[in-house]
């Protein structure tokens, strides 16, 4: 039977019962208002014309009076129509018979016949009431006893019937629950079969079949991903980077051949320990666990030679397919543990400190040769050499830009070199920020007066001194005014500012020429990167901004450009300030 007839049927079952029920309620308290109506309407009336017409007896003297007389007579034909009970019919007839008599001849044996004849029935109305009244109660009790067995024959199925019937609808919807719980614990072999011939056993059918499908495409796939896990396994074992895999609770899900060659480990299985547990006795372990990756190589001695490795830890993250019961939101996705990869980066290391030397020792051999030609072309441009003409003149200051402009750049490689070797050189002090703006003012003043454009200081009255190094500093701010100098139209303004910036002091260049692109601005600080010029400005060798970035790290300070195209550039930097001794 289909769960929708089971309802029907059941549901249908209660109204009948519960309307069986209402009607012989009704019925029963029906009759006993009925009993009660009779006891009222016949009994009640007699008792009330009798009492009326011993009224009119008792306050009249013989002979009755007209109205007397019409009084009482209008009572006993009330009555006269009102006989109900068993005896009632002959006390009236000897009422009336004997009312005539008083009317003919009054006498007081008449009046007390009248009486007797009125307390007679007065007197079988009251026994009717009695008796009555006793149907009334014995009818009560026997409506009562049948409401109570009706009821309690009512509760009882309605109680059966809330007990067993759900029972129907519950127990399928519970084993349909546990089932697909089963399902959700990838346990396929679950199965569910109801007797019944209803739609929970044709939904039965359907989450049988499922899981069945459920279960070949488990079968079909778990050989594929075997293969493939055993290929990235064998991938991962033959890498020549050391790499170690940890799942989202510590513990060793592989590490490879390299890295246990590189952490000095046994090659025994670590699958399934926890990284603590392997670190514990291994510290070289422990600080790639703990290290805080920022990008810097560090060195391993291997084999007994130093080796230079660039870690990379990657937290991996998968789809949260299967989230908690308490979870209030499905979170798109987590954590399935952390990737560590050491990286060795001896080589490009060795290349790089090679490509550092030779570019010291490039600069330096070039400084020589460069000031000897600028002397020479300080001889040519001495009239007491000879005279020059003026195109020859025009090639002198030629050579002599381009001289200079090589010389800086032998400088810059210096700097670079410098940086990159770690042997920044910085002589720290308590700077007075003025002596630093003056000194970079009066390094770019002649370049300033001769493009027209004014070096507008905007300083407060008292400014707290620096801890820097002057020569540095004056060195970047000088490379942030020759910038602005180059992109700055002539007869405008440069802008330089100081303001403090709670514990640091920040300076700032800020000029009106026409800005710098947003896809360029993350990489300005970046070494030989130079912004793509329109022609009409002599680009640099893209070292400066490098090096400039390098020095206000070194000093403890950060560094940083705000620009928008055709509003101009901000170049900024701030510096630590000094401690009151």
């Amino acid at each position: 039977m289909k769960v929708k007839n089971k309802l029907r049927l059941g549901f249908g079952f209660l109204f009948i019962v519960v309307l069986f029920f209402g009607v012989l309620s009704i019925i029963l308290i029906n009759q006993i208002a009925n009993n009660g109506k009779a006891v009222l309407k016949n009994n009640y009336e007699t008792l009330t014309f009798v009492r009326e017409m011993r009224y009119v007896l008792d306050n009249q003297s013989l002979p009755l009076t007209d109205n007397a007389h019409r009084a009482f007579e209008n009572q006993l034909v009330k009555q006269e129509h009102n006989i109900t009970e068993k005896g009632e019919q002959e006390a009236t007839i000897a009422l009336r018979h004997h009312f005539t008599q008083l009317i003919s001849a009054a006498s007081p044996t008449v009046m007390k016949r009248i009486r007797d004849d009125l307390r007679q029935i007065e007197l079988l109305n009251m026994q009717a009431i009695v008796r009555k009244n006793d149907q009334a109660n014995h009818s009560v009790d026997k409506t009562l006893l049948f409401l109570g067995l009706a009821g309690s024959f009512t509760f009882l199925v309605l109680f059966s019937f809330s007990v067993n019937f759900p029972s129907t609808i519950a127990n399928p919807l519970n084993a349909l629950l546990k089932g697909i719980r089963q399902i959700s614990k990838q346990n396929y072999q679950e199965r569910i079969h109801f007797d019944n011939n209803d739609e929970f056993a044709e939904v039965a059918g359907a989450f049988n079949e499922m899981a069945s499908k459920l279960k070949e495409w488990e079968n079909s796939n778990l050989s594929h991903l075997m293969s493939e896990k055993q290929r990235i396994d064998t991938i991962i074992e033959q890498m020549q980077d050391a790499i170690i895999g940890v799942d989202e609770h510590g513990q060793v899900l592989f590490i490879n051949t390299s890295a246990k060659m590189m952490l000095n480990l046994s090659n025994e299985k670590y699958a399934g320990q926890k990284i603590a547990d392997v670190a514990r006795h291994n510290d070289l372990l422990k600080s790639i666990i703990n290290f805080n990756n920022n990008g810097s190589p560090f060195r391993i001695v291997v084999n007994g030679k130093d080796a230079f490795f660039q870690l990379d830890s990657t937290e991996i993250t998968v789809p949260n397919i299967s989230p908690s019961d308490h979870d209030a939101i499905v979170i798109a996705r987590m954590s399935a543990g952390r990737v560590y990869i050491l990286r060795n980066v001896t080589e490009f290391k060795e290349r790089d400190e090679a490509k550092t030397n030779f570019i010291a020792t490039i600069s330096h051999k070039l400084k020589t040769p460069i000031s000897a030609v600028k002397m020479s072309l300080k001889l040519l441009q001495d009239e007491r050499v000879g005279s020059l003409n003026t195109e020859q003149l025009q090639l002198v200051d030629h050579i002599a830009d381009d001289a200079e402009r090589l010389l800086k750049i032998t400088y810059e490689l210096l700097d670079l070199s410098q940086v990159e070797t770690g042997n920044i050189q910085l002589n720290f002090t308590a700077t007075p920020p003025e002596d630093i703006i003056e000194y970079a003012t009066k390094a770019v003043k002649f370049e300033a007066d001769q493009k027209l454009v004014m070096l507008e200081e905007q300083l407060p009255a008292r400014l707290p001194q620096v801890q820097a190094d002057t020569e540095k500093t004056a060195w970047v701010m000088i490379n942030f005014l020759s910038n602005a100098l180059r992109y700055s139209p002539e007869r405008s303004r440069i802008v330089i500012g100081v303001v403090p910036k709670g514990a640091f002091l920040e300076f700032s260049v800020k000029d009106h020429g026409k800005g710098v692109d947003p896809q360029y601005q993350d990489r300005l600080f970046d070494r030989y990167f130079q912004v793509p010029t329109d022609g009409q400005n002599k680009s640099g060798s893209g070292l400066g901004l490098a090096i400039s970035k390098e020095f206000i790290l070194a000093q403890g300070g950060a560094i940083g450009v705000e620009s928008e195209v055709g509003s101009g550039s901000r170049f900024w930097f701030t510096l630590p300030l000094a401690k009151i001794k």
